[in-house]
């Protein structure tokens, strides 16, 4: 979806268009699985329009959400983060979440097809969209975890 698109789509949900909203769009356009939270989406914001408000920025977000704009996260990390829903998304993808560093590796492969159908037809229940979040070690932390032990075994034979 382009700027052109989203101000329709303002229009068609009787929003005004505004600077502010167009500004947030194209950070957020611009920051594509970045998943900004909204302070961190002020802050790029505000570069470009130094009066843009945090209360703005939470409102056009809410905006945004009622109209399928973005996707709201919740990594489990006290606040919501926000990404743009791109135009090839049957829905959302899934995520993986490194415990010991925050970082958040995005899986674009969706491998739950055959489950959802199973679902609809065991269940007679329409899957609309799903949410999948890992939990674990990602390769950086687990280097750096591989590292320290080997620190730690080359110092106990100095020893």
């Amino acid at each position: 979806m382009d700027v052109k698109d989203m101000k329709k789509l303002l229009v068609e949900n009787n929003y005004k268009i505004t600077k502010q909203r167009e500004i947030v769009f194209n950070v957020l356009n611009e920051n594509k699985g970045n998943h900004l939270s909204p302070e961190e989406l002020h802050e790029i914001a505000s570069k470009y329009d130094k009066d843009l408000g945090i209360a703005t920025v939470y409102r056009t977000l809410v905006i945004f959400d009622k109209m399928n704009l973005v996707h709201k996260l919740d990594f489990d990390d006290k606040r919501y983060r926000y990404e743009i829903i791109r135009d090839d998304d049957k829905h959302q993808h899934h995520h993986l979440i490194c415990k010991n560093c925050g970082k958040i590796i995005e899986v674009e492969e969706d491998y739950l097809d055959t489950l959802e159908e199973i679902i609809e037809d065991k269940y007679k229940f329409k899957v609309s969209n799903h949410d999948l979040k890992f939990y674990g070690s990602c390769s950086d932390c687990l280097n750096l975890e591989k590292n320290r032990r080997l620190l730690l075994c080359k110092n106990k034979r100095k020893l």
